[in-house]
């Protein structure tokens, strides 16, 4: 593949020092991970350090792609000073994280402005980076927002000359089940809140859902400020796990059952037998990766892979239904 001129220098070399600019949201730390994977693979010698927001650091600290975790402070940042300080702080971290290559995956005016203090050689970004941050840049990689989000990070890397391996891979850090849960028996994760507007079920949806589920082992996950009523066969956990617990149950589950949201991201990163539910957002850009992942969607039911085979599934008791079927 030939590479764009601007990507030049870093064929066929290895920077001494990388840093990856994406601090937030969950479900965007984790779409960066098989870019991130590709970069430890292909430069294993390299220094690489992410700047995170502190709430989503736990899944780069111990994580075998990541050297170092640079949190990004952005609650520090808020009121008529919040750019000065901006400037300030971003001044300052530039001084201590000066890197050879510098790539800006979140493309806000932001991380371009703390990515032009800590450039020592390069800093590239893509192409439909917003808020004139591609300004900043050497170069851009060529994306679509028609494009999935992991696909369009990748386009990052690849456009450096970096393989990407297949399948890709989504480095996570060793995770433990919260204390006192019961690994051993077969269960379903359901998350069904999300800060997302309109993503969310009711309570009322998630009491008919857990009912339509039964006699199956439901593990309840995520947060929510109020509580569905109870159910012998459902096991409350929502705000009672940590990222790296939570991220242990949705390991563990036979299948995870989730309203679109970074939980759900996470949760496809750790298995294909991942069911997302979808009112308004578009699956085939943020919905879960792997192709042989589920997708629910305006009354249908398919595999992110295959859009065109569709099951009828009007509600959630024919969602309840079909998953009933796949899990033993």
């Amino acid at each position: 593949m030939a590479l764009p001129p601007a990507f030049l220098p870093f064929a066929g070399r290895e920077p001494e020092s990388i840093l990856i600019l994406k601090p937030s949201s969950l479900g965007d730390v984790i779409h960066t991970l098989p870019a991130v994977a590709a970069l430890r693979s292909h430069w294993p010698k390299a220094q690489l350090r992410w700047l995170v927001n502190p709430e989503w650091a736990p899944l780069l600290q111990n994580n075998p792609a990541v050297d170092d975790v640079a949190i990004f402070p952005r609650q520090s940042f808020r009121g008529t000073l919040a750019p000065l300080r901006l400037v300030s702080w971003a001044r300052r971290f530039g001084r201590s994280a000066q890197s050879d290559l510098v790539l800006d995956f979140q493309g806000l005016f932001r991380s371009a402005l703390i990515g032009h203090f800590c450039k020592r050689s390069a800093f590239y970004g893509l192409s439909d980076a917003r808020e004139g941050s591609r300004f900043f840049y050497n170069a851009t990689a060529a994306v679509s927002q028609a494009q999935h989000a992991v696909d369009r990070y990748l386009a990052l890397v690849r456009a450096l000359g970096v393989p990407v391996s297949n399948p890709l891979q989504w480095p996570l850090p060793p995770a433990a089940p919260p204390p006192g849960f019961n690994a051993s028996s077969p269960f379903i994760a359901l998350h069904p809140f999300s800060r997302g507007k309109g993503k969310s079920l009711s309570l009322a949806e998630v009491h008919t859902l857990c009912e339509a589920l039964a006699p199956a082992r439901i593990v309840l996950l995520g947060r929510s400020d109020s509580t569905p009523t109870p159910l012998p066969h459902v096991e409350n956990w929502l705000n009672r796990t940590s990222l790296l617990e939570l991220s242990a149950l949705l390991k563990l589950a036979n299948w995870t059952l989730s309203v679109d949201s970074g939980p759900m991201h996470l949760a496809a990163a750790l298995s294909p037998r991942v069911l997302a539910l979808h009112t308004w957002s578009d699956p085939q850009k943020v919905g879960p990766y792997p192709p042989e992942a589920w997708v629910w969607k305006a009354g249908a039911l398919f595999q992110r892979g295959k859009p065109e085979t569709r099951l009828h599934a009007p509600n959630l008791v024919d969602i309840a239904a079909w998953l009933t079927r796949q899990t033993p």
